[in-house]
């Protein structure tokens, strides 16, 4: 006691000392606080996601296999084969507090994972802080710094509901603090913890491997440069402890890999390489398939439009000032200098880019899967902030720089308590922002929905007695207090986006909007015990527009309406609605199953059985052009397809003569065929149809089909056309060339079921050519028209027109012939009708170009598999 008393300094404790130290950083607590108090505020302005649902059943999985309940834990989740690979460094804490606090309501759990994940993120953002602190020795920098990383507003908002992809990006700043101070004191002890922080950061994401390996490349080069025995045995020592740091934290928080160590690594970086979800990405107006990997402009694209400005420009600043310092001090940038770690943080960057586009992993819903580049991007900005500095000599200079980033600075605030709750939909200004509807036709907008959780609390608000529902929000109501999440259930057999109550609801339009943009827009509409009992009466009194054994389904304004009226416990259970709009949407406010139709989801209970046996659902539809409707119960015993609205075809074409007839009725109109069919089945629907045009030129079609002698147009009724009661149409575009003949028809796996050949157009020949005598005479006459033979025959049969025509030029000089031709002394011209001429109403007509060299004689004739048909020789007039 003593001698403790003897060395205790003066000045007072240890706990005196640390307090004056913090009070050294002032700011940073003081921005501390501030965000608290934000997050604090804002804690439960944003709703669960899908996806955390997922990571907190990951996590729940973990600590229950830590806790002895062996694989089986693993087995309860859902893709079981993906999901235990993904690491919870994080999810662990987080069900941990959740377990040791006896935390049972949904709103108490997820307000405690929104604070804690909210909390990890703002420690981030300190050792931000810590880190350019350590650069440049500067507070006001750091405080800068920190507050750039902090107030990404898309990465703000997902620190309190994702609880992945930010911690992600939250340890990457932690981990790069590591590093910088480990190299900066070298020792054992800082490598061992940094290979600690990066082990943690490689179990969130195996993208982390990327700075591990960049860790130990700069402990080569040290080892290169190394001056003497000792320094080399000292390096490897470090690099050893960092990378041992790194392998055992890995594992040690990694529950799901302990049974198979390696073999759980190389699967978990499998997974996270190609991830096996297979979704649908908006990127500058079109759909990319999420499997296929992103272009590579993808990331720095994304990245570009939803920074803030400042940030971007003081990065770019950055990296002039690497080029600055690279130029004057190249050695640098290979020893252990400020200059060579600057160089680090734009190659990870840079290097996550490549990589990502090299291997085509899977990335979607804007960058987030890449959130974490903002970490060194933040950096980097503090140190072209710091080069600005450095260059302005004048006190005034200085001081509009410092101006300019924290003006950058207070923008980016702004933006987000503008927007707030929706910063995870952000875009700068370097985007249209202004043009309705603009931004969310071209990129990913609102993927995880926060906007329903909004309209639903300002829906619960104004009608706080009566019942809300909607499908699309059941798995988002956990935050809501337990009164409220009981109005959102038991909404019987009606099935609707609005309200159910005995007493009258005004209507009224709930729309989130962003940017002059509609997020989402959502109806309440009246759904009274008087109003349903009107729907079924007005649906049961008109014609359905599609029938099962299951249910009859009705069209009411704008609902659908299934009714069973001698309903059995078999009509009982789970169905499903998709919706296709008429037009293909880049973008559907809030209901995007994917990119091709809206889901609508439903459960008919038993007790929604009446007295009389009879049950309905009731569906209202969105408020969009529906093109198909595609139904049925989940278990797959009843689908059925139908079509919403026909295609706009002119209703005179049902008074003309089709142009071909067979399972379905083939119409010629302009610059479509139109196919239709009476008494249309769900088979006929179901199965593709071909349509082969050939031209009266191979040359008018793409160089890809000219082989084929044909332009092909693969289509099913799904695509082009629709079915409703019971007919079927649809119209396939023809090319804008002229066509000499198509064939048709239908088809399934085991088959053809209908073909059909038939001409569009005549071919055009001078009638005062077919007055004249023909050149010769056999099964086709043939005449000379211009620089064309033309054959022609009355009464042509299908024979004919499947038969090869063949036509022999022998030449004046054999000399014209082309090289490979001048062996057999003649220029052949094999065609057929098909692609040189037309069958119209019994008459056959082929014109077939003639080679521009004088001609001795033509042999010409039509043959098929059996030999000569018919064959004649003659020669032209005047010897041509």
């Amino acid at each position: 006691m003593e001698g403790s008393a003897h060395v205790a300094r003066p000045d007072g404790s240890l706990g005196a000392l640390a307090l004056r130290r913090l009070r050294r950083h002032w700011g940073l607590l003081a921005v501390c606080a501030g965000f608290l108090l934000m997050g604090a505020l804002a804690l439960d302005d944003f709703g669960p996601v899908g996806d955390s649902v997922t990571q907190r059943d990951i996590g729940r999985a973990s600590l229950d296999y830590i806790l002895g309940d062996g694989g089986r834990a693993f087995d309860r989740l859902e893709r079981t084969e993906v999901n235990r690979f993904y690491g919870v460094a994080v999810e662990l804490p987080l069900v941990l507090v959740e377990r040791v606090l006896d935390l049972e309501d949904s709103r108490d759990v997820w307000l405690s994972r929104h604070f804690l994940t909210h909390l990890f993120f703002l420690a981030g953002g300190v050792c931000c802080y810590l880190l350019v602190l350590r650069m440049f020795g500067s507070r006001l920098l750091a405080l800068i710094a920190m507050a750039l990383f902090l107030l990404l507003p898309r990465l703000y908002a997902h620190s309190f509901y994702n609880s992945k992809d930010v911690p992600f990006a939250a340890m990457f700043m932690i981990a790069l603090y590591l590093v910088h101070r480990a190299f900066r004191r070298d020792t054992l002890a800082a490598f061992l913890l940094c290979g600690a922080g990066v082990g943690v950061l490689i179990n969130l994401r195996a993208m982390g491997l990327i700075l591990l390996v960049a860790v130990l490349v700069l402990r080569a080069l040290d080892l290169l440069f190394a001056g003497g025995k000792g320094e080399r045995k000292r390096i490897l020592l470090a690099g050893g402890a960092f990378a041992s740091g790194a392998a055992l934290t890995y594992y040690a928080v990694f529950p799901g890999i302990w049974a198979d160590p390696f073999g759980g690594f190389m699967d978990a970086l499998q997974v996270a390489s190609r991830h096996p979800t297979q979704v649908y990405n908006l990127f500058r107006g079109e759909w990319l398939y999420a499997p296929d990997g992103a272009p590579f402009e993808y990331i720095p694209v994304w990245m570009g439009i939803t920074t803030p400005p400042v940030a971007l420009l003081l990065a770019v600043a950055s990296v002039a000032a690497l080029c600055w310092g690279a130029a004057r001090r190249p050695r640098d940038l290979w020893r252990a200098t400020p200059l060579r770690f600057h160089l680090l943080l734009v190659l990870l960057i840079v290097g996550t880019i490549v990589a990502v586009f090299a291997s085509r992993s899977s990335i979607y819903n804007g960058w987030r899967h890449v959130y974490f580049l903002y970490a060194p991007l933040a950096v980097l900005a503090a140190l072209g902030l710091h080069w600005l500095l450095s260059c302005a000599d004048r006190r005034w200079m200085r001081a509009g720089v410092h101006a300019l980033a924290v003006a950058g600075v207070a923008v980016a605030l702004v933006s987000m308590v503008r927007i707030h709750p929706l910063e995870d939909n952000y875009f700068n200004s370097l985007v249209d922002r202004a043009t309705p509807e603009y931004l969310v036709s071209r990129y990913e907008a609102d993927y995880w929905q926060q906007s329903h959780y909004g309209i639903a609390r300002e829906i619960l608000g104004d009608h706080p007695e009566q019942n809300v529902f909607s499908q699309i929000w059941l798995r988002r109501n956990q935050l809501f207090p337990e009164k409220d999440r009981k109005r959102m259930y038991g909404i019987g057999p009606v099935f609707v986006n609005g309200f159910y109550s005995d007493r009258p609801v005004s209507d009224r339009h709930y729309t989130s909007r962003l940017y002059n943009t509609t997020l989402k827009s959502f109806k309440g509409i009246q759904i009274s015990p008087e109003n349903v009992e009107t729907i079924v009466r007005s649906s049961r009194s008109t014609e359905p527009i599609d029938q099962s054994s299951f249910f009859d389904i009705h069209l009411y304004e704008n609902a659908l309406v299934y009714i069973k009226e001698s309903c059995t416990n078999e009509n009982v259970g789970s169905y499903f609605l998709h919706i296709y709009p008429e037009i293909h949407l880049p973008y559907y406010p809030g209901e995007r199953y994917n990119a091709e139709f809206i889901n609508r989801d439903f459960w008919l209970y038993s007790r929604d059985i009446d007295e009389n046996m009879r049950c309905f659902a009731i569906t209202i539809l969105p408020d969009i052009s529906i093109r198909n409707i595609h139904t049925g119960r989940k278990n797959g015993i009843w689908i059925t397809r139908f079509g919403f609205t026909l295609p706009n075809v002119d209703p005179g074409i049902w008074d003309t003569d089709a142009v071909a007839n067979s399972t379905f009725d083939v119409w010629h109109d302009d610059d479509m065929l139109i196919y239709a069919r009476d008494g249309c089945t769900f088979k006929d629907a179901d199965a593709p149809f071909f349509l082969h045009v050939v031209p009266f030129d191979p040359d008018d079609m793409p160089a890809g089909s000219r082989r084929y002698g044909f332009e092909n147009r693969d289509f099913s009724l799904w695509d082009a056309g629709n079915r409703v009661g019971g007919r079927c149409v649809a119209t396939v575009a023809l090319p804008g060339y002229p066509i000499a003949s198509v064939r048709t028809g239908q088809y399934d796996e085991t088959g053809q079921l209908w073909t059909v050949s038939f001409a569009l157009t005549t071919v055009e020949v001078d009638p005062a050519v077919l007055a004249s005598e023909p050149l010769a005479s056999a099964a086709f006459d043939v005449y000379r028209d211009g620089d064309s033979l033309v054959y022609v025959r009355d009464g042509c049969t299908a024979g004919d027109v499947a038969a090869t025509f063949f036509l022999h030029v022998v030449p004046v000089d054999v000399d014209d012939l082309p090289a490979a031709r001048r062996r057999y002394g003649f220029d052949n011209r094999d065609f057929t009708l098909a692609t040189r001429g037309a069958r119209v109403d019994g008459d056959c007509v082929a014109a077939v170009p003639l080679p521009h060299y004088p001609i001795a004689s033509i042999r010409t004739g039509q043959y098929d598999g059996t030999g000569d048909i018919w064959s004649v020789e003659f020669t032209l007039p005047d010897g041509e």
